[in-house]
């Protein structure tokens, strides 16, 4: 026979008191609090254990298909049209300078500029595009942190949602006849950016 959850007690009428009835029910709740509990938990070992930085490749509607215009200017009057950088891989980095992730990525950003730099005029261009901030706090995050590429202004929110930005760092990688090629989500790695330009250069998928 199934143990009742919790022993019904006659109330002051001769019926069962809802009042006498509750121990059960506190019984039961610290169990779906340990379940919740175990759970995080769980989901805090994972995120613990996960290789920080290494990117992630995600579909959009937007690859393999023209990049979207952008026009617009940078942090210092240049005048900026995804449409004239045909002739070289353009990588567009989404970024804002409160966003913990952006900040433990942007050293890997530097690495990644010194690299394509030394190819010349191999090199990828490398463009940050100021995601939901102030211009002068992403100024500011460049002037203490290193990086000298471009900024793009983005003030009201136009590319990030031609793109389809939801969160930052994204990071998008368009091809030199101006086709959009990778998108990737969250931190990554001046090998991981190095690696994807490898396969498209090479012709193979990334």
């Amino acid at each position: 026979m199934t143990e009742p959850l919790g022993e019904a007690v006659a109330g002051p009428d001769g019926g069962e008191s809802a009042e006498e009835t509750r121990p059960s029910r506190r019984r039961v709740a610290p169990l779906g609090a340990g379940a919740v509990a175990v759970v995080l938990a769980v989901l805090f070992w994972f995120l613990v254990q996960a290789e920080p930085g290494s990117g992630t490749t995600a579909d959009s509607p937007l690859l393999g298909r023209p990049a979207p215009e952008v026009v617009s200017t940078t942090t210092t009057g240049e005048p900026f049209d995804l449409s004239r950088r045909k002739g070289s891989f353009v990588v567009l980095n989404f970024f804002n300078s409160t966003c913990v992730p952006c900040v433990r990525e942007h050293p890997e950003l530097v690495e990644f500029e010194r690299r394509q730099q030394q190819l010349g005029a191999d090199g990828a261009e490398l463009y940050t595009v100021i995601w939901d901030d102030r211009e002068d706090a992403v100024e500011g995050f460049f002037d203490s942190n290193g990086g000298d590429w471009p900024r793009v202004r983005d003030p009201d929110g136009t590319i990030g949602v031609t793109f389809g930005v939801a969160r930052v760092p994204e990071t998008w990688i368009v091809d030199p006849n101006g086709f959009v090629r990778v998108r990737i989500l969250g931190e990554l790695t001046a090998d991981f950016l190095e690696e994807r330009l490898g396969l498209l250069g090479a012709g193979t998928p990334s």
